[in-house]
């Protein structure tokens, strides 16, 4: 029959505008209830607000007059109210006879809405109407429910950015670990307070603390909800360089800044990819499958829709080097949310042995970093295959590996010699399941970290590299060939490149020849 402003898509989409008594109803709710709100929970008060609004706004008019109704019939001077009409009020001002063929007689009455706004409306209509309310002649208007959740359900985004959008324009707005509130209702957090924090953090052995574990120790005053110390104390964390947020999307864990890792202080050089660009339609489907295959981080993989359980990567030389594991796109998706700080602190336990220790989200690196024990603990080879699982809490993985009796194999050995790198099969003893055309060794570390700063620093173009890698690789297998893949983590060793520009080269260089599947070598003519 009518609808509400509040009921129409369009005034959310569209005509919605956080108004000056929107911004000083939600700081009257933050004064009374001294509660940090999301930006959720602070757009779904604002919305119950205006529902409540405009529901009590209609009740008050209905109050005023009578609700029109095509049946009834009415006498000047009297005032209606007419819903269809965004409820608007008017009085009846003259009534003549009306007929139809169809319908009968009625009658026409003439309504005054104030200045020049006259309408006519049929009046005592002897048939049934759309706007008539139960036919037993009641005058209650049951105005319909809207339910504010199902509001921000179907518009929350949209109604989302405009909250922020105007909160972020208010001086006495703050917004800190997810939450808004006002800087004039914070308790007061001095010097004092966080030298104590530092101190109870120095205490912590390197592990973080959420804010509710300083408190207490801290001693805020007891006036004060322990909902809002605990905001007061992190606005005043958050704005002092020695604390760094490390918790995940909507959780709180404070760390010194001193105290971390320089691996999630900056991206190790060893991790960085300087993008190289390519023809990723020359790849074959043989290679694309390959690139699949292998995951690499700075591949461009689709993630999963939905986070898998676990997950298998495979070590590249780089990542073992550095101690992290490869956060590709299914990785990610395995990962709890990024908060405030670029790090994540997260919980890795080791299946093997129970052990827990710290790991450390790098998004913006694409990396986890902190594995560096576990690697060589286990004594795990490049090429190892290493397994994550996720558990109950986002915040805990599981690193696992397949693992059997040490025994000895033949595998490639990396020595590096006048800036370059040469490869020898050498006996090693392994201890894990590995992919066999990844697997490498490296003993000579300080030697290759020579061969590998010599080339960063001359910037040696990625087909240069290969040009010196293929033929000492390919003259391990008897069919003086490489495999792709085998390039592929030789090439890491000394330049972190993903398989795509690799295996795009190998395709488009007239100096590397395909001989079958995805093996290759330099071409007769480029030889020596």
């Amino acid at each position: 029959m009518f609808q509400q402003k509040t009921q129409a898509a369009a005034y959310w989409t569209k005509s919605f505008r956080v108004s000056k008594a929107d911004i000083d109803y939600l700081f009257a709710q933050f004064l009374e209830n001294e509660t940090p709100l999301t930006s959720r929970e602070v757009a779904l008060t604002i919305v119950r607000h205006r529902v409540k609004q405009e529901h009590d706004r209609l009740r008050k008019l209905v109050k005023k007059g009578e609700v029109f109704q095509p049946r009834k019939a009415y006498q000047v001077g009297q005032e209606l109210i007419f819903p269809a009409s965004d409820f608007a009020q008017g009085k009846v001002v003259s009534e003549r006879p009306g007929r139809n063929h169809e319908i009968g007689e009625f009658t026409v009455i003439e309504v005054d809405f104030g200045g020049s706004n006259r309408r006519e409306f049929a009046s005592a209509l002897p048939v049934p109407h759309a706007l008539n309310l139960d036919e037993d002649g009641g005058q209650e208007l049951k105005l319909p429910t809207i339910d504010p959740e199902e509001v921000m359900a179907e518009f929350g985004e949209s109604i989302i950015d405009e909250v922020e959008a105007r909160l972020v324009d208010e001086p006495d707005a703050i917004f800190v670990n997810g939450r808004w509130f006002l800087k004039s209702l914070l308790a007061d957090v001095n010097i004092g307070h966080l030298h104590l924090a530092e101190a109870i953090l120095d205490l912590a052995e390197g592990k973080p603390l959420p804010t509710t574990a300083m408190m207490d120790e801290i001693g805020l005053s007891p006036e004060v909800s322990p909902a809002l110390r605990e905001y007061s104390l992190d606005v005043a964390l958050s704005q002092d360089d020695r604390f760094d947020n490390v918790g995940s999307a909507g959780k709180t864990l404070w760390f010194l800044r001193r105290l971390e890792p320089p691996e999630v202080v900056r991206i190790p050089p060893r991790l960085e990819y300087r993008p190289e660009p390519y023809d990723a339609g020359a790849l074959t489907d043989e290679l694309r499958a390959l690139e699949a295959e292998l995951a690499d981080e700075f591949s461009p993989m689709e993630p999963p829709e939905t986070p898998p359980s676990e997950l298998t990567v495979t070590l590249i030389y780089p990542h073992r080097r550095v101690g992290a594991l490869p956060m590709n796109a299914a990785l990610e998706r395995m990962l709890p949310a990024a908060g405030d700080s670029p790090r994540i602190w997260v919980t890795l336990v080791d299946e093997q042995t129970g052990d827990e220790f710290a790991g450390w989200v790098m998004r913006e690196g694409r990396y986890v970093f902190g594995l560096s024990d576990f690697y060589r603990r286990h004594k795990l080879p490049i090429g190892a295959y290493v397994t994550i699982k996720r558990t109950d809490d986002v915040d805990r993985l599981i690193v696992s590996f397949s693992g059997h009796r040490a025994r000895t194999e033949y595998i490639r050995l990396a020595i590096p010699n006048a800036g370059r790198l040469h490869f020898e099969n050498f006996k090693r003893s392994i201890g894990a399941v590995y992919d066999e055309l990844l697997i490498l060794g490296a003993e000579d570390i300080d030697g290759v970290d020579d061969v590998w700063a010599q080339t960063r620093q001359r910037n040696r173009r990625l087909h240069e590299i290969m040009a010196d890698l293929i033929p000492e690789l390919a003259r391990l297998n008897p069919q003086n060939a490489v495999h792709a893949k085998t390039l592929y983590s030789a090439i890491n060793i000394i330049r972190r490149t993903p398989p795509g520009p690799i295996f795009a080269a190998l395709v488009a260089r007239p100096e590397f020849q395909h001989v079958g599947g995805p093996y290759w070598r330099m071409a007769a003519d480029r030889q020596g």
